[in-house]
């Protein structure tokens, strides 16, 4: 059987043995159990399998405005870039639903595991120590317990990070610049998936990696031949270079964006130098203590389930120090068993990078509890501006992946069986294995003792459960896991030490210790495999008071007062005034966190029609001014919708302007009720032109203002009028957007604090708004260029593979 053949029968094998683990959420008409999936990806997941087959390759290449969300909303077109990711599309259209969403997670860890395994077979590995590794990579807790948070983007952004790493490593082994490009093209099909904390991590650790190679390249003989200095340097630069061209259509936007972001560096967070704050952006350490986790899994119990019931098989659920989890750190026991023997009989550079990375990436993932994450970041870009320091830990798996499949493949030689440094091994995996055991008779004999010295610990409550109870749980979970922990321990140094002595044959031996490893791994992974009914009432229903709000509120916008989902009305077309996001532009986290019903703030963005609870309408009726006023109820007569008889309409013209630069005497002013915003506009700078003076507003009528076209990226209004007039636009200032006033190019000023408006003189105009960001302009001629040059590149590889080999 040629090399070939052997890596395809590896890759059908690990793909059947992940289709047999995660069998109860890809063969059901059910969906994965996890708020993210319930809420959100399903509904945008699902739209992929309802387009028409052609329909998937369409690309369009445009920065969008969404004035349903969040009183309008962009990224300045950085998520445009999702559309290249084709095979995503194919997943989710060819699948039925709903379980196309479970086969689009696990087959992207698929997708990650390959990738470690041809990165192994690359660095010499066996196929079975390469297939061990790639199996490690794609069930092991750690990674797999990911489907059950609904982590949907993330696992697809991991499943890129061995791919990068393994072109990286085939361009320094062959000096071909084509792998360099490659793997800086992998790097940015990863920042498509929109998951960018994961992106910078892998692009971090590449980073170093490149770095760390390319100092051993230059110090060993074999490297100086392949590479002069300069052409090393050129190598890595090209990989940053076309890394950054590729990504441009993404990165310029995104960048543009964020700077005026809640992340943004003018956002007076993290001492003023933007990010986020030193608690927020350690608020996900891992606590030192949960590093008995990787030995002892649910060791702190495992992740509560947020969207339901929990099942048996949890004793305790997690009762850590951090916020909260919905997966788990363990990896496996026997991967850490076999990763011993790299370390002992082949210390390469290979050992010394997965080692490194998982030294690295664990310390990384403490976060505020080591001064390693602390100082970078303090003096790193970039770091600051992430909030999960425990999210690198898919590189710590890749390195104990790589180290596992390495340790098998040494044991599958042989050659070392009978060294004593080989005795010694087995001998210190019987001693792991009893110590276990007496790990387990210590908490059994001394469990007052033990009980009453981690006392506040193991009573402290958690946001789901508190009681005495809690400490007889947690403990008695803390013994069972302890218990099944020295068991594996001991079946690991049972089959490990007849192998030693020739009981069990080198080809019996990957059998047994992947079935060890799938049998481990299925029982952790079976208690975060949970499933729910499609929620086909949740988003998209139409109810009596979504009927009314389509029919009623076609030309405004609503507020949801009832802690309903504000994506029920978006799916229905209806525009919201806010929805919530953790990254938010920080004018408007301002102006919501000032928002005040009693005053003109809701008037001014449209804002129409309030949904509340009727028993809450009845409870708060005292705190609405007049102009709300009710004007329908829900048949079952739970939901009451108020009109607001105050609310303006896209938009106006005022004839008089003040000026207020300070942002919270402007939001103070905002907040007052007795500011008329047809009357007076508030702005940053002085006009350019003359306006009527405040105290003369109140008796000058503006003028008409009609709109002629109201599209997410374009805005038609004409105006007419006899004075200097300020159009102001209920709608939110963003730098994307461009205006003409007949024709003519025109700047748009910041208006009432998040408003955009334009100065107009005398007489009848048009006025066009349209959004173009010139970054995404910019960005999406670079990458469209690099995808040029990669086609030429790989067609001209072509050519020469079938000229060398016809």
């Amino acid at each position: 059987m040629t090399e070939r053949w052997k890596n395809l029968v590896c890759l059908v094998i690990m793909l059947g043995l992940m289709i047999l683990l995660f069998s109860r959420i890809l063969f059901t008409d059910m969906i994965v159990r996890a708020p993210d999936i319930m809420n959100e990806s399903y509904w945008w997941l699902k739209s992929y399998a309802d387009m028409g087959f052609f329909d998937l390759f369409r690309i369009k290449l445009t920065a969008a405005w969404d004035p349903l969300i969040n009183s309008g909303h962009t990224n300045n077109g950085g998520m445009v870039s999702q559309q290249f990711l084709l095979h995503q599309r194919l997943i989710l259209h060819l699948i039925p639903t709903p379980s196309n969403v479970a086969w689009f997670m696990v087959l992207h860890l698929f997708i990650g595991g390959a990738g470690v395994f041809f990165y192994c077979r690359l660095i010499g590995c066996g196929v079975w120590g390469s297939l061990f590794a790639g199996l490690v990579f794609s069930i092991a807790p750690e990674n797999a317990t990911l489907i059950n948070a609904g982590h949907v983007m993330k696992i697809a952004t991991i499943s890129f990070a061995p791919w990068a790493f393994y072109f990286l490593e085939r361009g320094f082994l062959s000096g071909r610049i084509i792998f360099f490009m490659t793997s800086a093209m992998v790097l940015a099909f990863q920042f498509f998936n929109t998951h960018w904390q994961i992106a910078f991590y892998t692009c971090l650790c590449l980073g170093v990696y490149a770095a760390i190679r390319s100092i051993g390249i230059l110090t060993s003989k074999e490297g100086k031949r392949r590479f002069s200095p300069t052409r090393l340097l050129c190598c890595n630069l090209v990989v940053a270079a076309f890394f950054l061209s590729s990504v441009s259509i993404s990165l310029l936007p995104l960048a543009d964006w964020s700077k005026e972001t809640n992340r943004g560096v003018q956002s007076g967070a993290n001492q003023g130098k933007g990010g986020l704050s030193r608690e927020e952006a350690m608020s996900w350490s891992m606590p030192p203590e949960e590093l008995a986790g990787f030995i002892i899994p649910g060791f702190f119990g495992f992740s509560r389930q947020e969207a339901g019931g929990n099942p048996e098989s949890i004793h305790a659920y997690y009762w850590g120090r951090m916020v909260f989890t919905q997966t788990t750190s363990y990896m496996g026991l026997l991967p850490w068993l076999l990763a011993l023997l790299p370390l002992l009989f082949r210390r390469d550079r290979y050992t010394w990078f997965a080692s490194l990375a998982i030294v690295g990436g664990v310390l990384f993932s403490m976060g505020k509890y080591t001064p390693f994450y602390n100082i970078l970041f303090d003096v790193f870009p970039g770091i600051n501006r992430f909030r999960v320091p425990k999210m690198i830990m898919f590189i710590p798996v890749m390195g104990l992946s790589i180290l596992a499949g390495r340790g098998l493949d040494l044991l599958c030689a042989r050659q070392y069986l009978d060294t004593a440094a080989f005795r010694r091994y087995l001998f210190a995996v019987c001693c792991f294995a009893l110590a276990l055991f007496a790990l387990m008779g210590v908490e059994v004999v001394g469990e007052n003792f033990w009980m009453s010295k981690a006392y506040d610990a193991l009573i402290h409550p958690t946001r789901y459960e508190q009681g005495a109870y809690l400490l007889a749980q947690r403990w008695n979970n803390i013994v069972f896991e302890t218990g099944l922990a020295a068991l594996l321990a001991l079946a690991c140094a049972l089959v490990l030490n007849a192998f030693g002595r020739g009981w069990i044959s080198a080809k019996i031996l990957p059998f047994i210790l992947v079935a060890i490893f799938f049998g481990d791994a299925s029982r952790v992974n079976d208690k975060f495999m949970f499933l729910a009914n499609v929620p086909e009432k949740t988003l998209g229903s139409v109810t009596p008071v979504m009927e009314y709000l389509k029919r009623n509120a076609k030309d405004s916008r609503i507020l949801p007062m009832n802690e309903s989902d504000p994506m029920q009305y978006v799916a229905n077309g209806v525009a919201v005034i806010y929805t919530p996001n953790p990254v938010q532009q920080v004018r408007w986290q301002e102006y919501l966190d000032a928002f005040n019903l009693d005053s003109s703030m809701p008037d001014v963005l449209n804002v129409k029609y309030l949904v509340l609870d009727s028993d809450q309408y009845s409870r708060e009726k005292a705190r609405f001014p007049r102009k709300y006023q009710p004007v329908f109820s829900s048949p079952d007569g739970g939901e009451v919708v108020l009109e607001n008889r105050g609310a303006l309409p896209k938009a106006w013209l005022v004839p008089s302007v003040v000026t207020v630069p300070d942002p919270v005497q402007r939001l103070s002013i905002l907040q007052n009720p007795a500011y008329n915003p047809t009357k007076i506009a508030l702005v940053e700078t002085p006009p350019p032109i003359a306006l009527a003076m405040p105290d003369h507003s109140s008796s000058l009528q503006p003028g008409t203002v009609s709109v002629k076209r109201y599209e997410g990226e374009r805005i038609i209004v004409e105006t007419n009028s006899n004075t200097n007039n300020l159009l102001v636009m209920g709608e939110k200032y963003a730098q994307g957007w461009r205006a003409s006033v007949d024709g003519k190019a025109t700047r748009i000023y910041t208006v009432n604090h998040i408003l955009r408006g334009v100065y107009l003189t005398p007489g009848t105009h048009r006025v066009e708004f349209h959004f173009e960001p010139a970054p995404f302009r910019v960005g999406k001629y670079l990458t469209i260029a690099s995808f040029i040059l990669f086609a030429a590149m790989l067609a001209n590889e072509f050519r020469r593979r079938v000229k060398s080999d016809p």
